[in-house]
């Protein structure tokens, strides 16, 4: 699931919340618009920019995208990727004596974008606002039929917060409940090696020195940051299942989604320089398609993140993040039977061709533990398997 940065992501093609109508001929009633939401297991992940870069990306594509509220904290990086993108002035409240500048909503109605980027969703509203909390925001812009894109990090989910309470030690103050996820139409994991994203912290790219270094010592432990980051991957995979099962379902009156030719689902696995080159033959072959692509990662349960080794992991990672710049879906799926699974996907999705490399397993392990594409191949039943050699020449 999800998540490409360079160090910060570039954008991409799946990043579309498609919609047939402008502001001017959005019909009426209104239908409800769709959500997106970018998950990641800590700050400077890459959320806001991942948000700002997919924007300018909507636009280019003449999609009318507006932001709505942007917290770049102070990070160079993250105002410099707002550049000439349209800004809704926020209300002032003053609470307490404070200043408070807050979501417009008044005024983002007033404008009626197609799109609108708010972000940070765990925020709680000061009194006198429409609503207490910004999800609440969220929804009631979706009512407008507005498309919303917004993010937050795991640990901000109630069944996360406490956990980490009750496990951590850590007290969570802003959640969102569980089931606001089930609204999304897209939820999207912004993942970084924990390794990485503690270097960005020492180097002053998320937090002033004194604060980073107080971060260090506190929060930002490693044991903390792999178990959010474990959670996170967990509560991805977790609505991209519901959503299969959504989507899979057939009404009475329905058949199941007929295979289509023209969607290819790639097998990704997690040794970092062969995917790398699965990945480019894939992105060649959907291209000569001209078609959609998921990038589809099983994480058993020999794969789980405290059993990788760093190098391993982070290489995955940055499979992920160039899967994505190509304009292939992420999927992560947590599974012990990989070719089922793998089978399950396509058959839900209604794809036709799933593309796999060639094993590098030896002969006495395929003997022993039996072999992945031996069984996509018997048991297809109907799905073209194409195994893509990962010799060394040229993709």
């Amino acid at each position: 699931m999800g998540t490409p940065i360079n160090p910060e992501p570039e954008p991409t093609s799946d990043a579309t919340l498609p919609r047939s109508t402008t502001p001017s001929s959005r019909p009426q009633p209104l239908t409800r618009g769709r959500l997106r939401v970018f998950v990641g297991f800590a700050a400077g992940v890459g959320k806001t920019v991942r948000m700002l870069e997919d924007a300018h990306a909507l636009r280019a594509r003449g999609v009318d995208v507006v932001i709505g509220l942007v917290e770049t904290h102070g990070r160079s990086v993250t105002e410099a990727r707002i550049g000439d993108l349209e800004v809704i002035p926020r209300v002032v409240i003053t609470h307490r004596g404070l200043r408070l500048d807050e979501l417009d909503l008044d005024a983002i109605v007033t404008r009626a974008p197609q799109l609108v980027i708010v972000d940070e969703l765990p925020h709680s509203n000061p009194p006198g606002m429409r609503h207490a909390k910004r999800y609440e925001d969220v929804l009631w812009l979706l009512d407008q039929g507005i498309d919303v894109v917004t993010a937050m990090n795991v640990q901000h989910l109630e069944s996360v917060g406490e956990i980490l309470t009750r496990e951590l030690g850590v007290t969570v103050r802003e959640t969102v409940p569980d089931w606001f996820l089930t609204h999304a139409d897209d939820v999207v994991n912004i993942d970084l090696s924990t390794d990485d994203l503690l270097e960005r912290l020492r180097e002053g790219r998320i937090y002033p020195p004194e604060r980073a270094r107080a971060a260090l010592q506190q929060f930002f432990t490693s044991e903390r940051l792999d178990t959010l980051r474990e959670l996170a991957l967990r509560e991805v995979a977790t609505s991209v299942e519901r959503q299969r099962a959504e989507e899979s379902t057939p009404r009475r009156d329905e058949q199941p989604p007929a295979r289509r030719a023209d969607r290819i689902v790639v097998a990704m696995s997690s040794n970092p320089p062969f995917t790398r080159r699965l990945l480019l033959r894939a992105s060649r072959i959907a291209g000569r398609l001209n078609s959609d692509w998921y990038c589809v990662y099983v994480r058993t349960p020999a794969e789980q993140q405290h059993r990788m080794d760093s190098a391993t992991e982070r290489g995955l990672v940055d499979n992920v993040q160039m899967a994505q710049r190509m304009g292939a879906e992420i999927v992560q799926l947590q599974a012990t039977d990989v070719a089922g699974a793998l089978l399950e996907f396509a058959r839900t999705r209604g794809v036709r061709l799933l593309v796999v490399g060639q094993s590098r397993r030896s002969w006495w392990h395929r003997l022993r533990f039996g072999s992945v594409i031996d069984r996509l191949i018997a048991e297809r039943s109907g799905l073209d398997v194409l195994v893509v050699s990962l010799d060394d020449e040229a993709p």
